[in-house]
């Protein structure tokens, strides 16, 4: 007799266990109610977020696999295609914050190498609480460590990233993982069945009892008991890794695979169920066959471990001797351990003696989907009109070169190898970063970004705003947007605030991205993401790829003597939400962000897209947090100038207006460079010229003047001070 205390225990609502008991007639196995547990949790069944990303444009003429299966794709042209995603794994590396970020990295590996793509490149998001916090410090060491050593262990380059602090992530940081890989169009491989008699088999990894309602874990908010949670946390291998990678891409090369899934979130249980279900089909899994590195495991274990590095595939009968040998030869576990039936019912036996029987629909397209309340909350209280600024905007300036969402994190990414492959031609530390596809004149950008004090403020412009940045910061370097992955965090979705701010949210990041043209393509929601009643801040992290073809642009991110600098764009004029009023004014939820005006970034990319690719510009820097002086005194760093702005007030300094960047071009390229902005409607106002060793800016006057020095050890000095 199962009781109401487990149910409650394995996440289920009473009416939810109903559900099962009206779906099988009759009570479930202790398998099963694991099973349900896992295949319902808010993690794997999306059962609060499904009917809101369904308004997402996710179909585009590249997109060629879009959201659904284990990561997304995009035809890049001559037969090649880019396959990524980006996913979350917040809970684990709070937990445990090296083998959390790192199984995150190894999750995210498989996501894509199960497309039949090899991943060419790694990025990451990461939140954590204020850097005071006495836990913050230890996580940014234990993440960072996780991040970096599986990832340069697989040989795989971390190209990009961002990294913010907040109160709001006290108690529950953020650790968003990114992949891309390269696929050749007519060999991808789906997470399918095929039909009745194919041969289910198990790679990989043995199974351990490590991870073990990971999955639920995920599902559920934080309390006081949270460290206790470390067993749900998975322990990974990136060398068992490696070798996993290398079987499987040798052994699509064969005319062997019907069908392969990661196990990743639930194990064993989902990677079958999801085959199951996208087949049409049913299973049957034989658990006493499953590979195991720990003695006497139950059925139970088996199915919900969450153990890394394993794989499941479905093979053609017949071609099994080829399955196993590639397998012996890489040194990994290999076993047959079920067969594809037509029944649509998903079997487990143990001993023979059958320990589940779900109908397949029941766990997948019948999972529960809430359209849960929505409570509106009121706007942000606007900037005070009677603001004063600080008599010294020069130590203003300084000031928010060392705050935490600027300060130099190369602390960070110097940790990870990001020329490993030797394709990066740009990595971390500019508006995006651009790798070569080897063999043509293709390259990608990729960037990924988030900023959720503007989504709290207004979670509709907010997203809609970081979704203009991204291909903004594309178009840096000269990239045209092929797709989106995202990566949705949010607070309980049981609190109406937080429901709404999905929903805006959502809905924001569809008006941008239907304006851009941009599709999603993949991505991850994850929710429950607070501690006691101390939510996050609504955090939609956006990983967007970039295309283009011809030379690889002459782009670098600081001015050198003698340039010209200038403005594209408008003057800013928006104060609200931004880093400004936060640091100097400690106002942290006050103003509205800044709107999008897509006709003006679509112009102010097609000018950006052309300056870059035509070589006529050695800086293209997007004004983004801090506004238009933070992403000057960024260009700065080496060479100072003296500027003239138009509008000195601080809403143009430091306000964080869209559809603005700052470049730097050879006085010769004058005409050049005004008739591209010409041709594309986009206002240039000339600043002046680099040089010397302070950064000098006049309106009418002088505004501030600081020595480039003091600028360079401001920025570059305080992160690693604050992290040792």
């Amino acid at each position: 007799m199962i009781t109401a205390e487990q149910i409650a225990s394995h996440g289920l609502t009473p009416s939810e266990y109903q559900v099962v008991l009206d779906g099988l007639g009759r009570e479930p196995t202790w398998a099963e109610l694991g099973v349900f547990s896992v295949m319902w949790s808010e993690h794997c069944s999306y059962k609060s977020s499904r009917i809101h990303l369904k308004r997402l444009p996710t179909t585009g003429p590249r997109v060629v696999i879009g959201p659904g299966e284990n990561a997304g794709v995009v035809d890049i042209g001559d037969g090649l295609c880019v396959c990524f995603k980006m996913e979350s794994h917040n809970h684990p590396s709070y937990i445990e914050p090296y083998q959390g970020a790192a199984t995150g990295v190894g999750g995210i590996l498989r996501d894509v190498f199960t497309m039949g793509a090899r991943p060419i490149a790694l990025m990451d998001s990461l939140r954590f609480g204020r850097m005071e916090h006495p836990k913050t410090r230890s996580l940014v060491h234990g993440v960072v460590a996780g991040i970096g050593g599986y990832g340069n262990c697989m040989g795989i380059p971390t190209v990009a990233g961002e990294t913010r602090f907040d109160e709001s992530y006290d108690g529950n940081c953020l650790v968003n993982a990114f992949c891309a890989g390269l696929v050749h169009k007519d060999r991808i491989f789906l997470g399918t069945t095929g039909g009745p008699g194919n041969k289910v088999f198990y790679v990989g990894a043995g199974t351990g009892r490590d991870g073990i309602h990971g999955a639920t874990m995920a599902s559920a908010s934080f309390d006081e008991a949270s460290d206790e949670k470390r067993p749900t946390v998975q322990v990974g291998d990136p060398f068992q890794e490696k070798l996993l990678l290398e079987a499987c891409l040798e052994l699509m090369q064969m005319d062997v695979l019907v069908g392969i899934q990661d196990m990743g979130a639930a194990g064993l249980t989902s990677s079958s169920v999801e085959m199951a279900g996208r087949g049409g089909a049913g299973l049957l899994l034989e658990l006493d066959k499953v590979p195991t590195r720990e003695a006497n495991m139950t059925p139970y274990e088996l199915l919900l471990s969450e153990s890394q590095e394993r794989m499941l595939l479905v093979i053609q009968p017949g071609k099994e001797k080829q399955v196993f040998e590639v397998f012996a030869k890489w040194d990994l576990r290999c076993a047959e351990v079920g067969t594809v039936t037509g029944d649509g019912i998903w079997r487990c036996s143990w001993h023979g003696e059958e320990v589940c029987a779900i109908p397949v629909a029941i766990l997948t397209d019948a999972a529960p989907k809430y359209d849960r309340p929505q409570t509106p909350r009121g706007v942000a209280p606007a900037v005070p009109e009677d603001l004063v600024p600080p008599a010294d905007l020069g130590a203003v300036l300084l000031q928010l070169m060392g705050s935490p969402d600027v300060t130099d994190k190369r602390w960070i990414w110097r940790q990870y190898d990001h020329q490993v492959g030797t394709d990066t031609e740009i990595g971390p530390g500019l508006d995006a970063a651009l790798v070569r596809v080897k063999g043509t004149k293709k390259h990608l950008g990729f960037v990924v970004d988030s900023n959720g004090h503007h989504v709290w403020a207004d979670p509709f412009v907010g997203t809609a705003g970081q979704v203009a940045e991204c291909v903004r910061n594309l178009a840096c370097v000269g990239c045209e947007p092929v797709g989106l992955s995202d990566c949705m965090n949010f607070g309980n979705p049981q609190k109406g605030e937080v429901m709404w701010e999905f929903s805006r949210s959502v809905d924001g990041m569809a008006e941008a991205c239907n304006a851009l043209g941009v599709p999603v393509i993949s991505g991850n929601v994850s929710l429950y993401n607070e501690t006691g009643e101390q939510s996050i801040l609504p955090t939609p992290g956006l990983a967007m790829v970039g295309l283009f073809e011809g030379e690889r642009p002459p782009i670098r991110g600081r001015w050198t003597e003698g340039k010209r600098v200038a403005r594209l764009g408008a003057s800013g004029t928006h104060l609200g939400a931004s880093l400004y009023l936060r640091e100097v004014h400690g106002l942290r939820k006050v103003g509205s962000p800044p709107p999008v005006d897509y006709d003006v970034e679509r112009r102010t990319n097609a000018a950006l897209r052309a300056l870059v690719r035509g070589g006529l510009v050695e800086v293209a820097h997007d004004c983004s947090d801090g506004g238009l002086a933070v992403a000057l005194a960024e260009c700065a760093l080496e060479v100072g100038a003296t500027l003239s702005l138009d509008d000195g007030s601080v809403a143009a300094l430091f306000g964080e207006d869209h559809g603005r960047a700052v470049i730097a071009y050879d006085p010769s390229r004058e005409a050049q460079v005004r008739k591209v902005c010409a041709d594309n409607g986009v206002s240039l106002v000339s600043l002046g010229l680099t040089g010397g060793d302070r950064l000098t800016l006049l309106a009418g006057g002088p505004l501030l003047d600081v020595a480039v020095a003091d600028l360079r050890a401001r920025w570059g000095d305080t992160f690693p001070a604050w992290a040792g």
